[in-house]
């Protein structure tokens, strides 16, 4: 591996999202739209699970540890390309371009492992209510959202560190809106197929495993509800846990596509679309979804309102 102190390539230059400036306007006047609705969305989610003593329980536990990743994940990316949008170049220097997508990846696989963990507090609340309180203590509900945390820190680090000693001494145009893992390997000057399968592997072990995992624990939980007696009562439970399986379609269906797409069906143009959806659509939604669709924080919401 070539170290950073031989790489040529000092700035990295992103390709405009499209070449017709009244494109790049409206587009920059809708990704801001967005941004400020995720922001505002997640930080009143924090706000009243934190000062309503109703939300104080493990589920509003990790739906704060969620809104904080949702308001990290956008901001690691959206000021730089709402920046790229108004200007004519439409760059980032090497280390900068290193620090965003080592932030990137750390909130993303965080929030992969925390989706998993509140598909397992759902588990617990819905097949096993008597013993929920013993089995989600308050220092389970800590342990897995470090080692959340830890597991996003280690695999960022590894995965930056894998692409960013690569030789990058020619080509530094970068076809995506921002740093991201495939569109920096189309880059480097050697041949990158073994940091392409690491990747993949990576992608696949990380990605699918808490997806599995979340899968594993709805399967169980449906199996639950349908052996409840009344038709009441299987939309009641249900409805405990639809908020977090409307949020883990969103944010895995694209996130799957993008990163498990053999490199042979890979698009460039396709895959913009894909990441306005997993880094600003998905998080922007789900303060609505679980405002929406959640009769406690609707509850709190109102209570926080007349205050």
């Amino acid at each position: 591996m070539t170290s950073w102190n031989h790489t040529v390539v000092t700035y990295f230059q992103f390709l405009p999202f499209s070449s017709i400036p009244e494109i790049q306007g409206s587009l920059f006047c809708l990704v801001l739209l967005m941004y400020l609705s995720t922001l505002v969305g997640n930080i009143l989610i924090i706000l009243i699970t934190m000062v309503d003593a109703a939300l104080h329980s493990p589920m509003y536990f990790f739906l704060k540890n969620l809104s904080f990743l949702e308001i990290g994940y956008t901001t690691s990316t959206i000021p730089k390309m709402l920046v790229n949008f108004l200007t004519q170049r439409k760059g980032i220097s090497f280390l900068g371009c290193a620090m965003q997508m080592y932030a990137f990846s750390l909130l993303g696989i965080t929030e992969c492992c925390l989706l998993s963990a509140m598909a397992y507090d759902r588990y617990v609340a819905i097949c096993h209510p008597l013993r929920y309180t013993t089995m989600m203590s308050w220092n389970k509900c800590f342990l897995l959202s470090a080692v959340s945390w830890l597991i996003g820190v280690l695999v960022a680090l590894g995965q930056t560190t894998l692409i960013f000693t690569l030789p990058y001494c020619g080509p530094n145009r970068i076809n995506h809106l921002f740093c991201d893992l495939l569109p920096l390997l189309k880059l480097a000057c050697v041949d990158t197929y073994k940091n392409e399968v690491t990747t993949y592997v990576i992608a696949v072990f990380f990605i699918t495993v808490p997806f599995l995992l979340i899968v594993a624990s709805y399967i169980w939980i449906l199996h639950t509800i349908f052996k409840l007696p009344s038709a009441a009562g299987k939309r009641k439970t249900f409805s405990t846990c639809s908020s977090h399986l409307v949020v883990v379609t969103l944010f895995y269906g694209s996130g799957i596509v993008t990163y498990l797409t053999p490199k042979a069906f890979y698009s460039s143009n396709s895959n913009k679309l894909l990441s306005l959806s997993y880094t600003l659509v998905s998080p922007m939604m789900n303060p609505l979804i679980y405002s929406l669709r959640n009769k406690e924080v609707k509850q709190a919401l109102k209570r926080l309102i007349a205050k």
